[in-house]
């Protein structure tokens, strides 16, 4: 595919609404080491990528079918696509 290259950052969360037993185990262990201010820990992904596209508008929508068919699971996850020319490129 000729174009750009582009850095897609897609950062990836569990809905509000789904249980996060891994951010309630760190936020468990956050307690016992004396930090009893930490109330709410939600973990999530980072999915950082490069790929080649004629603008960042098809970047976005590349990344975007991407994140539909892999990179996240759209029943309970949700997502947010960043996208940048790389650096070098003219």
């Amino acid at each position: 595919m000729s174009g750009r290259s582009y850095r897609a950052r897609v950062d990836v969360r569990l809905d509000a609404n789904v249980n996060d037993p891994q951010g309630n185990a760190v936020r468990d262990g956050l307690h016992s080491l004396g930090h009893a201010d930490a109330r709410e820990v939600r973990i999530g992904k980072i999915v950082e990528l490069t790929l080649d596209a004629p603008d960042p508008e098809a970047a976005r929508a590349r990344v975007e079918r991407m994140c539909q068919e892999l990179l996240a699971n759209p029943i309970i996850e949700s997502y947010e696509i960043a996208v940048a020319e790389e650096a070098g490129e003219a």
